[in-house]
């Protein structure tokens, strides 16, 4: 007798613990794509003033996550909504110094030796984005196309020159602009996507060169990651 009870216990465990474990091979009809992004691109500024150029790399990183809302039945059309972190970097002929606590802009010149000048924003970013994919519930692989408006605050700035005498480094400039926004679309097949950004608003809201403000704007370019 005891060993059917014995029996019937094990037997009602296994049934029980049967029960509570998931179907990993199920399909989810309610599927949420593309929850976490990683981008790397080139940036470019736009609108720039005679004689600014860039050189070396310029790259940007961004990484954050969106939270995917299916508007229609078939879930391949979508809003999402997101934080995240960036980082542009821009190496340029601007040269940002500074006299009495505020900082003055001039071109360096062609043939000047320098070891580094370059521009650093640092920001926390809130995407905003419409989607339109191929999706189905059987499979992480299809065609997708997202475009939307990220908005940028900007938490940290910096600028560096160096050469062999003199070295300029500034924090926190006041004529950066905090809050910047652009335009970007995302096209791609699976994991990796083609991804451009356009910057609506200049980098600068008051910084003047040779007597005119400087309205330079970025344009980023590259590649755009999506994991689950």
């Amino acid at each position: 007798m005891r060993i059917l009870i014995n029996c019937l216990i094990f037997l009602s465990f296994c049934s029980v613990f049967a029960q509570s474990v998931p179907d990993f091979e199920a399909v989810d009809s309610l599927y949420r794509e593309d929850q976490f992004y990683i981008s790397i691109t080139y940036n470019t500024l736009q609108k720039r003033p005679v004689g600014v150029t860039q050189n070396k790399f310029t790259p940007s990183f961004s990484i954050g996550i969106l939270r995917d809302m299916p508007i229609n039945k078939a879930r391949n059309k979508a809003i999402a909504a997101g934080l995240g972190y960036s980082w542009n970097n821009y190496n340029q002929n601007i040269l940002i110094s500074e006299i009495n606590g505020k900082p003055q802009y001039s071109v360096i010149q062609d043939g000047t030796l320098f070891d580094k000048n370059k521009l650093s924003l640092h920001s926390i970013d809130i995407p905003i984005e419409y989607r339109w994919r191929t999706s189905v519930p059987e499979t992480h692989k299809f065609w997708r196309i997202y475009t939307g408006l990220k908005l940028s605050y900007l938490f940290y700035t910096q600028s560096k020159y160096e050469d062999s005498q003199t070295s300029y480094l500034i924090t926190g400039n006041p004529d950066i602009n905090k809050f910047q926004y652009g335009t970007y679309l995302s096209v791609g097949y699976n994991t990796v996507n083609f991804n451009i950004y356009y910057g609506l608003n200049p980098i600068f809201k008051s910084a003047e060169l040779n007597g005119r403000a400087i309205e330079t704007n970025s344009l980023n370019f590259g590649f755009m990651f999506y994991i689950l």
